[in-house]
């Protein structure tokens, strides 16, 4: 289990990772997204004991991070701007990291370049900027590692080897007990494939809840009221995040479950409403708008 308290980074004045409080269990894919700047890469860096923290406490498996090689024998760090040595080959690379974990399979890594279509001595400085994410992912999933952090998973991946790695994930889970977490901009993606999600902005953690029960718990309820009146009382009694209007049309953002809804709307008199389910993506933009985010600065894939 992964676990930080009151974790805090500051770089030059600017606080990058901000008071941050965080389980994650083992066994669940873990997606982290946020807005631009929000902290997701110094966050990653802090879980894999890259930088020391400011404050507070980050744990794996009881054991702090930072400057603690049993604990770093247990993780591996894709991190999102790669490195290979110079000249070198996946072979290289292989037996290289070979020394770093002892549990290094080989064999695996071999096979699986070959499955790639890699070139085992072929140089990596003349990869694509998608074999090179490959790569980078097959080495952390060859470790023989309890954690992999993937920063920016699937940049560069055309859409066959995304589902290439999705599918390698998974059976590294099911077989060998693997717990990733990645961060991604891609919210489609972490949708797709995660069981938890932590939303960060400005350093901090938005919200962080099973990507199921978020889909559950917030709702996008499009009516025409009858009146303005039943359109005020609605708005008092629901519990609105934010709202756009198109007409006599309007449509919330609205945290409840569907029959919490549903049961509210019953005493309110409308010609038309309906209650639909929301993406990760409308929910994310909801989230940073709701605390004074500009939707007009999000980039997302």
């Amino acid at each position: 289990m992964i676990r930080t308290e009151n974790l805090t980074k500051t770089f030059g004045g600017i606080c990058a990772v901000n008071d941050i409080s965080i389980t994650l269990k083992e066994g669940e894919i873990f997606g982290l997204t946020g807005t631009n700047g929000a902290g997701k890469t110094t966050f990653l860096r802090l879980l894999s004991g890259i930088i020391s923290q400011d404050k507070g406490t980050v744990l794996i498996d009881d054991e702090p991070v930072f400057d603690n090689r049993k604990a770093k024998e247990n993780l591996f760090y894709v991190p999102s701007d790669l490195y290979f040595f110079v000249n070198s080959s996946p072979k290289d690379m292989g037996a290289y990291y070979a020394t770093v974990y002892s549990k290094f399979r080989m064999d695996r890594f071999r096979k699986l370049v070959d499955d790639f279509d890699l070139g085992w001595t072929r140089r990596i400085q003349t990869y694509s900027k998608g074999m090179k994410r490959q790569l980078a992912i097959l080495l952390g999933l060859c470790a023989g590692t309890k954690y992999i952090f993937m920063d920016e998973t699937f940049d560069g991946l055309d859409p066959v080897m995304r589902q290439a790695v999705k599918s390698l994930i998974a059976e590294e889970m099911s077989d060998n007990g693997l717990t990733p977490v990645i961060s991604s901009h891609n919210l489609r993606e972490i949708e797709d494939v995660c069981d938890h999600v932590g939303l960060l902005h400005k350093g901090g953690i938005l919200l962080s809840e099973d990507v199921a029960d978020m889909k559950t718990e917030i709702r996008k309820l499009q009516c025409v009221f009858q009146n303005e009146d039943e359109q005020r009382k609605a708005e008092k009694m629901l519990n609105i995040l934010n709202c756009r209007v198109d007409g006599r049309l309007r449509t919330y953002v609205v945290r409840g479950t569907e029959d919490q809804i549903q049961g509210t709307m019953k005493e309110i008199e409308t010609v038309y409403a309906e209650v639909v389910p929301l993406t990760l993506e409308e929910i994310f933009i909801s989230e940073t708008e709701a605390v004074g985010y500009d939707v007009r600065k999000l980039i997302l894939d």
